[in-house]
């Protein structure tokens, strides 16, 4: 590849209609493909002690894109399941609830990671995640 080619590339051709072949569509895929209300949540930073808001901005972004990475359409469910495992004993639990709860504190470690990556100190600091 020659830097012309790296820092402009050619568009690609589209695919000719004439060679284009699909399955027909199923009932079950047409479900799948719909767009279905997703549980909405906002990440923010909180005591962050510097005031760089776009350095916060951007850190959220990262934490809120690694936590969805991390569990999907999950999040609402895993981040309400680790509250009650927290506030209840593991008795009161299911063991769906109590991998749930586990799999919330995983994917909050590793978006707290990725959301502090570039920050430095923040001994404080700390992600607050709420349903919109």
């Amino acid at each position: 590849m020659t830097q012309a080619e790296l820092f402009f590339p050619r568009p690609a051709t589209p695919p000719s209609p004439l060679f284009h072949f699909h399955e027909p569509a199923t009932a079950a895929a047409l479900e799948d493909n719909e767009d279905e209300p997703r549980d909405a949540f906002s990440a923010k930073l909180i005591d962050y002690p510097h005031s760089s808001a776009d350095a916060v901005r951007v850190a959220e972004q990262r934490f809120r894109r690694e936590l969805e990475k991390q569990l999907g359409a999950d999040v609402l469910p895993a981040m309400r399941a680790f509250q009650n495992a927290s506030e209840s004993s593991d008795t009161d639990l299911t063991k769906s609830e109590l991998a749930l709860a586990a799999r919330w504190v995983k994917a909050y470690d590793a978006a707290r990671t990725a959301g502090f990556r570039d920050l430095g100190d923040t001994d404080e600091a700390y992600f607050e995640v709420k349903a919109i």
